[in-house]
């Protein structure tokens, strides 16, 4: 158990470090991780033998639950639905005929059987989320014709249609499919998915918003439980796991839900976790002296994916929608394959056996496409004139925030203030300041122009933050006895021009200093002041 730990520990230090050199050499990480798992592997330098199928699978299939439900929770709809056509069609049909122009390459000039063909089309047919979406925010890839936006929905929402390509392929290769038994599971799979997915998602919205049930912070733990149980009860009753879990990440991650922000960024740390873990033990379980077996194939098979296969496919199907020739030519080389492709190829070792072949064809394949795609993306967006060099690709997620700070200020009115008895829209106030809230015996309101503010009031405003000038600095001081602060009024205060007290900290007040204000022990005052030199 303890060399366990120590293996994990090293690994996740490890990783750390690659995620940083992989940034300063321009190579997407997931492809660091790959290569560190290859490096502890029986190939490696540390020569651990690794070839559980089975546990690899369970791990990975886990994983990619979340990885799924990330990529849905994290996308905008707001910018989604304009590109939500293209999206569908690209990752239904778009699977479809990939899986089947890559089994039209393998019968023909491969000569291998055509549902062999078929299954190692299916196993590469989607783009990879975790991939897609691990460049476009590491690089800040904003594209223009919201072509960040259609790979991420296509990336996000392809990986159903290719598990159920992947469960017919290997239903022809083991000679027992029938066609009433194909049509019937893809109904199951596509409509129990869907079924499913969104009524767990609105299941959870109902629980979150009306019923008084979540202690905080128990949020983030009720999402999890239910992303499971979309995942298990759509798997259990015969549909799409994966379709399930992504609905219910695109419904819940835009609906107004408590510390959704806070659940977007935690699901993209598991996320990056997951990822982590999947290509790690993808890499630990790979044989890179088996490589070179396969090599011919799975070069010639990338090669045809990359440069005909996706595009054919992009230019067919994008013919319905407006788009440039460089948009299209963009979206076919950005047809990252990942860790869903190498998943489903352990399902298949699993069924069908040939693991030497399957897994590692399928591995280097995916190895060649996050080096080369991956790493030439950005340039290749360049050289078509796609990135829009005013846009933030970070809008597309439902994590971003404008980058505008405000600042709230909460008083209570006194006697003799300047503000009682005033209506709002008679006070002269600052300029971009509003009072935003109001409360008065104990009822809260949204006040507008012609509220009159009455002693004892309890007022809010918002005031836009500024950036603090260069010349000053805040600082906090607690008044004690030996204080020359201590038990004097404002105005007694000896005078330095290079400081003044802004506020006073008085157990959970905050009082707004006069002259006549006395400082007690036990006040915290806080400054600001010239810096010196």
């Amino acid at each position: 158990m303890n060399q366990i730990l120590l293996l994990s520990g090293v690994v996740i230090i490890l990783s750390v470090f690659l995620h940083k050199l992989s940034m300063k050499m321009g190579v997407p990480v997931l492809l660091a991780f790959l290569l560190l798992g290859i490096v502890f592997g029986i190939d490696g330098v540390f020569k651990i033998h690794f070839e559980n199928f089975e546990l690899s699978g369970s791990v990975c299939s886990f994983g990619l639950i979340f990885i799924m439900f990330s990529g849905g929770f994290g996308t905008n709809w707001k910018e989604a639905k304009f590109v939500a056509g293209e999206a569908v069609l690209l990752s239904s049909l778009g699977v479809v005929f990939t899986a089947l122009s890559v089994a039209a390459f393998c019968t023909l000039l491969l000569h291998m059987e055509f549902s062999w063909g078929l299954l190692l089309g299916s196993l590469i047919a989607s783009t990879d989320a975790a991939s897609v979406f691990s460049i476009l925010r590491s690089r800040r890839l904003s594209l223009k014709d919201r072509t960040a936006s259609l790979l991420e929905f296509e990336s996000g929402s392809n990986d159903p249609m290719a598990y159920m390509m992947t469960l017919l392929s290997l239903e022809l290769v083991q000679g027992t499919v029938k066609i009433s038994e194909m049509l019937s599971m893809l109904f199951l799979q596509i409509v129990l998915g869907l079924l499913i997915g969104g009524v767990i998602a609105f299941f959870a919205i109902y629980m979150m918003k009306k019923v008084a049930v979540l202690t905080d912070g128990f949020e983030l733990i009720f999402v999890l439980g239910a992303v499971l149980l979309s995942y298990a009860l759509s798997t259990s009753l015969g549909g799409n796991g994966y379709l399930a879990v992504y609905l219910t990440g695109i419904i819940l991650g835009n609906q107004k839900i408590k510390q959704k922000k806070e659940m977007v960024q935690f699901f993209d740390a598991l996320t990056g976790i997951m990822q982590m873990l999947l290509f790690f033990l993808l890499g630990l379980l790979s044989t890179p002296s088996r490589l070179p077996g396969v090599a011919f194939n799975a070069i010639g098979i990338f090669l045809f994916l990359t440069f005909v296969g996706r595009p054919m496919v992009v230019f067919t199907l994008m013919h319905f929608f407006p788009a440039s020739g460089n948009k299209k030519l963009l979206l076919s080389f950005a047809g990252l394959r990942g860790a869903a492709s190498i998943v489903f190829a352990i399902l298949a070792v699993e069924t069908v056996g040939r693991g030497d072949y399957i897994y590692h064809l399928i591995f280097l394949i995916v190895l060649l496409s996050i080096l080369l795609q991956g790493s030439f993306l950005p340039k290749v967006s360049e050289k078509l004139d796609m990135i829009d060099a005013e846009g933030d690709v970070m809008k597309t997620f439902t994590d971003y925030t404008e980058e505008k700070e405000v600042q709230f200020i909460e008083f209570q009115v006194p006697k003799g203030h300047s503000w009682a008895g005033e209506k709002i829209k008679d006070i002269r106030m600052p300029p971009e300041t509003m009072v935003i809230l109001l409360e008065r015996d104990g009822k809260k309101d949204i006040p507008n122009g012609d509220t009159e503010i009455l002693v004892g009031d309890r007022v809010v405003i918002a005031s836009a933050k500024p950036a603090l000038s260069s010349d000053l600095e805040i600082i906090e001081l607690e008044v004690d006895y030996g204080s020359i602060y201590a038990e004097k009024r404002i105005a007694e205060i000896p005078r330095d021009d290079s400081e003044r007290v802004m506020l006073i900290e008085r157990g959970e007040e905050v009082l707004i200093p006069r002259g006549d204000t006395l400082i007690q022990v036990g006040d915290v005052l806080v400054m600001y002041r010239l810096k010196k030199g």
